[in-house]
């Protein structure tokens, strides 16, 4: 028998991914799916993107690029992080990569190891504790109340650090709560951390441009004392409807950029070339489908937030960001996963149950906003149905 690496043996995996596939099954079957699970615009990718890249395709760009990406590129993120944070940024420090997951997995991959802890958000994205376990480091868990609108609490992070502590993954706005943490709270967390300064931050910025109800987006970039320990993490994916582009990227601090450059020597060599062209045109050409986009995602979110709260056994609070319901189902006397797969089963309806976000996720499920509001009114009204029976 084949003997793989102890580690290899605690790796997780994105449940969101398995339910889809079992949605791509019965729709195969010919049963009418509503997918409400997975976290993708249902937006074309704008034109004028898929127009780069097809030029650049004719240009020639079809060999290798530098393994942190081509220079416009990294200089573009680096314009982009000015005019929306207001921030000077070094485009040395940025590395283009194929999907926001691999600046988790190297950001965890450098920092876990046996003996050592790193926190993260619970309920959060699950390759976060997927990657921590990996690595064999200790994956402690930073409560994501709902009686906090789902925003993480300063005064409970930092009482979790402790020597031993190597990373700290924060995410807002959040996925799969859809929460955004005020400013308040995330400078009194940077002021705490000036007590650890050998304490890593990677701030999972992927939804920065979708918050709702005049609600900020406070990057973690603006606080001068982390940047030399900050690693942020942000991308096309979500913002320009590109998730099947993979397309990321990351800024990294001084003393580990090298380091990141050399694991993308070794993992991927470099980023598919004419996508880089088209992140390029993403960030430099007009943003007019930004604002659409985000302005069709927030009348979908006050439908299904009414509609969830109209529910038997189900209440939901106001997401402020991201394009993710988080309701809770607890009154319905059902277990979070075992609803989810008979929504799934029986109505045609796919979500994704808490428990796959982390062990605070149970007494809830995940909803994605991120389809029309026709199904997603269709979607209610079979969960309703199915709730009532």
């Amino acid at each position: 028998m084949l003997k793989t690496i102890s580690g290899f043996d605690r790796i997780g995996e994105e449940n969101a991914f398995a339910v889809l596939a079992r949605a791509t099954e019965l729709a195969g079957q010919g049963r009418d799916i509503i997918n409400l699970g997975i976290g993708q615009p249902d937006f074309r990718t704008p034109d004028h993107i898929v127009e780069a890249a097809v030029k650049a395709l004719r240009d020639g760009h079809h060999g290798y690029t530098p393994a942190t990406g081509i220079a416009p590129l990294r200089e573009a993120v680096s314009a982009d992080l000015l005019k929306r944070h207001d921030v000077e940024t070094d485009p040395g420090n940025v590395l283009i990569v194929p999907g926001g997951k691999v600046t988790m997995f190297m950001a965890i991959l450098m920092f876990g190891e046996p003996g050592t802890e790193i926190l993260y958000p619970d309920p959060g994205f699950p390759i976060y504790r997927s990657m921590i376990e990996f690595t064999g480091a200790r994956p402690v868990p930073v409560p994501i109340r709902e009686e906090n609108d789902f925003a993480f609490s300063a005064s409970e992070t930092l009482s979790l650090i402790n020597d031993k502590t190597r990373l700290l993954i924060l995410n807002s706005p959040a996925n799969p709560t859809g929460g955004v943490t005020p400013r308040s709270e995330i400078e009194a967390l940077v002021h705490g951390l000036d007590s650890h300064p050998d304490v890593a931050v990677m701030s999972d910025e992927i939804y920065s441009q979708m918050t709702y109800d005049g609600m900020e987006h406070v990057s973690l970039l603006q606080f001068e004392s982390l940047r030399d320990r900050l690693i942020l993490l942000d991308g096309w994916s979500k913002t320009y409807a590109m998730t099947g582009w993979r397309m990321g990227f990351a800024l990294w601090p001084e003393c580990l950029i090298d380091k990141a450059r050399k694991l993308a020597v070794n993992a991927w060599s470099c980023v598919n070339a004419p996508a880089q062209f088209a992140g390029l045109a993403a960030l430099t050409g007009p943003q007019t489908e930004v604002g659409h986009m985000v302005s069709e995602f927030d009348s979908r979110r006050k439908t299904i937030v009414e509609g969830l709260n109209a529910l038997p056994g189900i209440s939901c609070r106001t997401p402020l960001g991201a394009f993710y319901a988080f309701p809770n189902i607890k009154d319905t006397g059902w277990q979070a996963k075992a609803l989810a797969s008979a929504l799934l089963e029986e109505t045609g309806v796919a979500t994704i149950g808490g428990p796959d976000f982390g062990i605070l996720g149970e007494g809830y499920i995940r909803l994605s906003y991120a389809n029309s509001t026709k199904n997603i009114k269709k979607a209610l009204e079979r969960i309703n149905s199915f709730l009532m029976n």
